[in-house]
């Protein structure tokens, strides 16, 4: 089983969908401090035989700390399952870092001018696990495909489904009294060939009422 296999949780059908790893655009700097140390190692050649080892030492020192930097960065791994995210990292103590898929809210996608040359890009996450070590995941490799990778697998999930047929669609019910008040108020529409005359109460033919004397 490897490293990043036993971290899986195999009894409930978690499999690894993709696993990314530092692009190599992370190990520039380490690269740099490893040719500055063959630099100090080629001193040896032009100081005085007195004191050859101060280069020498100096650039032993420069070049494990080199290499320390270049494993440290192929072993920050970032795997994306059927269930969750989750990141690796560290050399002799190791962290791990995992968001389920139910917590990611949005994954933003920044890419350099460089990054945009050579192939990479930083993923930024917004979820409630802003704090875990996955808020943000450098020096990936092809980020948009593995950004549709994550969506798409989110997708199939049916998380993003659930939350819209989960959500209670408002409604709005209006009161009874002010329903009968207009329904009582709405003026009613004159029927076809009538034609509708004010009421005025002097006009109005009344009956002569013969009253008991």
């Amino acid at each position: 089983m490897t490293g990043t296999a036993r971290h899986l949780i195999s009894d409930h059908g978690e499999i690894i969908v993709d696993e990314v790893r530092k692009h190599w655009a992370a190990l520039m700097g380490a690269f740099l401090e490893l040719a500055g140390a063959l630099v100090l190692l080629l001193l040896t050649l032009f100081v005085p035989p007195q004191v050859w080892w101060l280069p020498a030492i100096a650039g032993a020192a420069v070049a494990l700390h080199a290499g320390w930097r270049i494993l440290d960065q192929r072993l920050d791994r970032f795997v994306i399952t059927n269930m969750r995210v989750f990141r690796i990292h560290g050399i002799l103590s190791q962290s791990i870092a995992t968001m389920p898929l139910a917590r990611i809210l949005d994954i933003s996608v920044h890419k350099p001018i460089i990054g945009r040359v050579f192939g990479y890009g930083h993923f930024i996450f917004e979820s409630a696990a802003q704090e875990q070590g996955l808020r943000a995941i450098r020096f990936v490799g092809d980020p948009d495909q593995r950004g549709l990778t994550i969506q798409k697998v989110i997708q199939e999930a049916g998380l993003r489904g659930s939350i819209a047929r989960d959500t209670p669609v408002p409604t709005v019910v209006a009161p009874a009294a002010s329903v009968g008040v207009q329904a009582a108020t709405a003026p009613l529409p004159p029927a076809a060939g009538w034609r509708v005359r004010p009421y005025d109460p002097d006009r109005t033919p009344t009956a002569p009422i013969d009253l008991p004397r």
